[in-house]
């Protein structure tokens, strides 16, 4: 049976070693932060970025993600389960 949404999202926290959350929530700024170290994209020390910035980071650093995206919308399923895999294979 193919996972939720949700379930990737969980996937992808646990994976870089961030909390499951219940219900649907998208990626709080930490978790997109931890994403990216994860995937080798690089956060400077001090303020995070904006999501959008990460999530363009996130998508330049990961195979099979469109770098064309629109980065100011959550990751969609397909994407979460590319980033899952690549998270899976690191």
């Amino acid at each position: 049976m193919a996972k939720t949404v949700d379930e990737l999202r969980n996937e992808i926290r646990l994976a870089v070693d961030r909390f499951e959350r219940r219900g649907s929530t998208g990626f709080t700024k930490e978790s997109l932060a931890a994403i990216s170290g994860s995937v080798g994209h690089e956060i400077e020390t001090g303020r995070l970025p904006s999501k959008a910035d990460m999530r363009a980071g996130i998508t330049q650093q990961i195979d099979g993600l469109d770098d064309e995206r629109n980065h100011e919308r959550a990751f969609r399923k397909g994407e979460l389960e590319t980033i899952a895999a690549a998270l899976d294979g690191a």
